[in-house]
């Protein structure tokens, strides 16, 4: 038997109450795609979609080459290849395997666990008919699934029969078949912010799934935090919900199932609606995680979803009948979140009315735009795609990361456990000083790009991969600029400027070259200090000491010796104030010759503006220059 249908089984409970919704049509479910492109021979070049794994771990962000083959027994991977002789381990320099299966007669994620125990990088599986792409999905968990799915580590994808066919002919005919599988498109990468959603459950018992459920919200919880209060995510939780029909709403499976008069349900965790905890407690524990993320969200801590979530589970798992309010509410109270506030978002429970934040649940379940409706559970959906693959710290973050633009990934997603440095491998081909480890290769999420870079303020100017040089002031603050610098005796000399367009020169009191080297200059044997006559020289590294002989003092400005005596103090301060009394007595005489010439000369405009009007006891009289305007 061959698992098809897209999503793995769902809780009895929830088959239950989701079976009795009458005219219920399959969900609208959306295959998320990868690109193989086939590299050798010419012949069959090209590329072509295939349908993404919902188990294993792609590699989101990244690609992945190999060489395909197409084993001449147990061509369907049913059973170990072991039993066969046949080993998929790639030799020493070669490149790795994917192996080619067929669909058929068992479990599309046995096929990939066989193979992988014999060395595949990666399966390819060739549909047996003519159909669209579907979705390779885990089985419904059992013993003996359980022990296998949750370590295949492999990547794995379906494709068309044709083209599988065609394949299978180029291999048999002896051709070496090269592809390469790609993943850097798989999820949009717009901007600089990535946002992601986690569809999810409370319940805890409800086998193998619920188990990696719960461990990966343990183990992402760092990460997840790290991202979001650095602002470079928006994470937002969801929780599925049923709703019972209206004619069954009073029967004994919705009112044990469901909350607001079976407009929300969810299965009951011991599928035995005689004993335990019942579905209606996992829909109020749904429904408080989501008010507990509205109210973190509204102080401006989102995050804090991440910790009420694991300390839930820790600190009140059903198993321990802790499995309630109370314990919810410690939890709450802990984390420094009001529980009235968390209680008024919640409502009420037994209304026969519609509860807001559920009814949200309910409308953002349908898919939107390129991504389908979320039927699946655990679902993860980044960037608006729906993420496929195993719920696993470093897979998921991968798979987030590849949402980020180009070279504006967080650190966190460089981390040599998420992706390859490419920068390790000879500086990534670009500009590096080896003296200073200052490089132009920026390592990101997808490779590398070669941009002079900017270090402790200073920034490089060139093309990156030949050249870089610092520029502007600080460049001396590294590596002195590339030119000489020494210390001696608690002093430090450099040929480094911080001025543009002079790179090294040597220092006052040095001469050189300012790049390899220095030397002190001699200013006493070259005469050029020191050179009065009561003077005696000393030379310095980088200077000079100059002494007076007597009670005199050296001036280094003027190169001069002047007494130390109070008299000649005296004297000279008696001559600065007589020549500054002198200068204060000239402006001041100066000041009333110009207000009486000032004064001189407005008196006469004035009389001379007056005398127009009347006139004046010392003038004659003006006439009065009138027009005379006649007719």
């Amino acid at each position: 038997m061959e698992f098809r249908r897209p999503g793995f089984s769902l809780c009895l409970g929830f088959l239950l109450v989701y079976l009795m919704v009458p005219n219920v049509s399959l969900a609208r479910f959306v295959v998320e795609k990868n690109s193989l492109k086939v590299i050798s021979p010419d012949k069959i070049k090209g590329t072509h979609d295939s349908a993404i794994g919902n188990f294993g771990i792609p590699q989101y962000g990244g690609s992945m080459a190999g060489t395909v083959v197409y084993p001449k027994d147990n061509r369907k991977g049913c059973k170990e290849f072991d039993d066969f002789g046949i080993s998929f381990k790639s030799k020493p320099g070669a490149l790795p395997t994917f192996v080619l299966l067929d669909r058929g007669d068992c479990f599309f994620a046995l096929k990939v666990w066989n193979a992988q125990k014999a060395g595949a990088s990666a399966v390819l599986v060739a549909d047996d008919i003519e159909e669209p792409l579907i979705t390779m999905d885990s089985p419904q968990e059992d013993g003996g699934s359980a022990k296998y799915i949750e370590n295949i580590t492999i990547p794995s994808a379906l494709i068309e029969k044709s083209f599988g066919e065609t394949l299978k002919k180029a291999i048999s005919s002896g051709d070496m078949v090269n592809v390469n599988l790609d993943w850097r498109e798989a999820v949009p990468h717009p901007d600089d912010r990535v946002e992601y959603e986690l569809w999810t459950n409370s319940n805890d018992e409800c086998g193998v799934k619920c188990d990696m459920l719960m461990e990966f919200v343990k183990d992402f919880r760092g990460p997840a935090q790290i991202l979001e209060k650095g602002g470079y995510t928006q994470f937002t939780p969801h929780y599925i919900t049923w709703y019972c029909p209206q004619a069954f709403t009073l029967s004994r499976q919705c009112k044990s199932q469901c909350i607001n008069r079976g407009r929300y349900c969810a299965p009951d965790p011991e599928q035995d609606f005689s004993t335990g905890y019942e579905g209606k407690n996992v829909v109020l524990e749904n429904l408080r995680q989501l008010c507990v993320f509205k109210v973190a969200n509204e102080s401006n801590r989102p995050w804090v979803w991440w910790d009420y979530v694991t300390d839930f589970q820790i600190r009140c798992p059903m198993k321990e009948k802790r499995y309630n309010k109370e314990c919810a509410d410690s939890v709450i109270r802990t984390l420094g979140l009001d529980v009235k506030k968390v209680e008024k978002c919640m409502g009420d429970p037994n209304a026969d009315s519609e509860n807001p934040v559920l009814k949200e649940e309910q409308d953002a379940q349908v898919g939107k735009g390129s991504r389908g409706d979320v039927t699946i559970l655990p679902t993860l959906v980044v960037n608006n795609r729906q993420y496929r693959g195993k719920l696993e710290k470093g897979a998921v973050l991968k798979a987030i990361c590849a949402g980020f633009e180009e070279t504006t990934e967080p650190g966190v997603c460089l981390s040599g456990d998420v992706e390859t440095n490419e920068c390790m491998d000879n500086n990534g081909g670009c500009w590096q000083d080896k003296t200073s480890n200052i490089t132009a290769c920026k390592d990101t999420f997808r490779g590398r790009v070669c941009e002079c870079p900017l270090v402790d303020g200073v920034q490089f100017k060139g093309d990156g991969y030949s050249h870089c040089e610092a520029s502007g002031p600080g460049r001396c603050k590294l590596n002195n600029g590339g030119c000489w610098h020494e210390s001696r005796n608690g002093h430090t000399f450099s040929a480094c400027s911080d001025i543009d367009g002079v790179k090294c020169q040597c220092p006052a009191g040095f001469k050189g070259d300012g790049v390899k080297s220095c030397e002190d200059i001699d200013e006493c044997k070259e005469k050029k200090a020191c050179q009065c006559a009561e003077c005696s020289c000393k030379n310095t590294w980088g200077s000079y000491d100059c002494t007076c002989n007597g009670d005199l003092l050296y001036m280094r400005d003027h190169d001069t010796c002047i007494s130390k005596s109070g008299t000649q103090v005296r004297s000279a301060w008696a001559a600065f104030w007589v020549i500054l009394i002198g200068l204060g007595m000239a402006a001041g005489g100066g000041y009333l010759v110009y207000k009486y010439r000032l004064r001189s000369y407005m008196d006469s405009e004035i009389r001379s503006i007056m005398a127009q009007y009347m006139p004046l006891d010392s003038q004659a009289e003006v006439p009065n220059h009138v027009n005379d305007e006649r007719a």
